[in-house]
């Protein structure tokens, strides 16, 4: 598998579940915007995955189910049965519909305002705000009895959930402000697969 990424996005969450699965894979720094990429990736979005002849995929909680699949073993999944599944799915879909999309007025501004000017843009900022505070108060309640998002154990919504509260600290209210979204993240810095993928993006 080749997993093309950018520092600190949201690839960061299939980079440490291909980390965790112990199996074979690479990476490439996409030049985000660059003709080249958009050839990998129409939409220009990371994480993109490559594996074998299949068409390039992308999405990051679908390639994080792939990564699921391709690696049973790995174990960073739940049971079989509906219920579990089910829960994983809803923390998928949470991770991906309200908490991702709550950071997207706060870094993208421009694409929620017809105005250019600045005092319109910081608006915008400080609108976000609420919504990610609302989003990462329902993590908090995810997380109220496990240092897991799903299940009790380590899955591949840990890693995404981790990606994106690292941008938090952006914010007025950073992650250290939720206890048990403090418990989590600090279990998963002290992880040693995420400290491999952390210094291999050059992160901190």
């Amino acid at each position: 598998m080749k997993l093309y990424y950018a520092p600190g996005t949201c690839a960061l969450a299939p980079h440490i579940a291909l980390e965790w699965a112990g199996q074979p894979y690479e990476v490439e720094l996409a030049e985000l915007g660059s003709e080249d990429y958009l050839k990998i990736n129409p939409l220009g979005a990371v994480p993109a995955l490559k594996d074998g002849d299949h068409k390039i995929m992308t999405q990051a909680d679908a390639i994080l189910k792939y990564i699921e699949t391709k690696h049973p073993n790995a174990d960073l999944g739940v049971p079989k049965d509906p219920i579990s599944q089910f829960e994983l799915d809803e923390a998928l879909a949470f991770l991906s519909g309200d908490f991702h999309p709550a950071f997207w007025p706060f870094f993208v501004p421009d694409r929620f305002t017809l105005s250019n000017e600045k005092s319109a843009l910081k608006d915008v900022r400080e609108a976000a705000f609420v919504r990610i505070d609302r989003a990462m108060s329902h993590l908090e309640t995810l997380l109220v009895k496990s240092t897991h998002v799903v299940g009790g154990k380590r899955t591949i919504a840990d890693p995404y959930a981790f990606a994106m509260t690292r941008w938090s600290t952006h914010t007025p209210k950073p992650w250290q402000d939720y206890p048990a979204v403090k418990r989590f993240m600090e279990a998963m810095l002290d992880d040693a697969g995420v400290q491999n993928v952390m210094n291999a993006q050059g992160l901190k």
